[in-house]
């Protein structure tokens, strides 16, 4: 796959319903003519959607033009890479699974004993 560094600005006809079509974030890059390194990419990808998901919760595109939906659609692609692409997860706490932890308490251990069970149905000696 390429990057589309020095393309033009790619055909927007139905913008919108094309991007509810892709599913990985090369996809999504590729339609809005987005520059991107791929090397990064694959670090960050998740967390650039999930951003770029937040930043669009917040403009709706439906009805606008297909040219303004798109350069919309794509600022907020821009930014969400330049915000997620020098960050770590840590920082960022876009999944509830990081928003929950707090770095700087330990692990809670569980509150009752384990017992595997392995050890409920080992036999019992003697009997």
């Amino acid at each position: 796959m390429s990057c589309p560094i020095d393309r033009p600005f790619p055909d927007v006809t139905n913008i919108l319903a094309r991007l509810k079509q892709l599913s990985s974030a090369e996809e999504f890059f590729e339609a809005l003519g987005v520059r991107f390194e791929p090397e990064r990419l694959a670090v960050c990808r998740l967390h650039v959607l999930r951003r770029m998901g937040e930043l669009l919760v917040g403009d709706d595109l439906e009805g606008l033009p297909d040219a303004v939906a798109a350069a919309r659609a794509r600022s907020m692609l821009e930014r969400a890479y330049r915000q997620m692409a020098g960050a770590s997860p840590l920082e960022t706490r876009l999944f509830k699974v990081l928003k929950d932890r707090d770095p700087n308490r330990p692990a809670a251990s569980p509150s009752r004993p384990f017992i595997a069970l392995n050890d409920v149905f080992r036999p019992i000696d003697g009997a």
